[in-house]
């Protein structure tokens, strides 16, 4: 019953990091002058708060209120993201990764993206819930 055990968790592990690798793509297409840029309000409750609000009006849909993704929109509380720079994030943002289903939101005011930005770090990551 232990190998059992193991080896369902042994598969589980694997796809949730397979899961997780097949959205990281973006990362290595982010030029460096936008992966050092800095968020104006990282860390501000303010900003957080704005970002909560601004995220359910645009985010929710696809990656759900708790930000925990579905079976084909990623979490956004998975290591991969958290530890992404602030600036590779606003890049996905304003980019999109439409071979995934993200589309670019540039439209959106650059502050006001940020904001999100700001939101969804101050989350932290989850990752019971990264393999819906």
């Amino acid at each position: 019953m232990r190998i059992a055990w193991r080896c369902a968790l042994c598969l589980l592990f694997c796809a949730l990091a397979w899961s997780a690798s097949k959205y990281a793509g973006w990362l290595e297409h982010v030029p460096d002058s936008d992966r050092h840029r800095a968020n104006p309000y990282s860390g501000q409750t303010d900003a957080v708060a704005a970002g909560s609000r601004l995220f359910s009006d645009h985010c929710a849909k696809c990656h759900g209120q708790d930000a925990l993704g579905s079976k084909k929109k990623p979490s956004l509380r998975t290591p991969e993201v958290q530890q992404a720079s602030d600036g590779e994030i606003f890049w996905l943002l304003r980019n999109g990764d439409l071979r995934h289903g993200m589309p670019s939101w540039s439209a959106i005011p650059e502050p006001s993206r940020w904001q999100i930005i700001t939101y969804v770090k101050s989350l932290g990551v989850n990752l019971q819930g990264s393999a819906r």
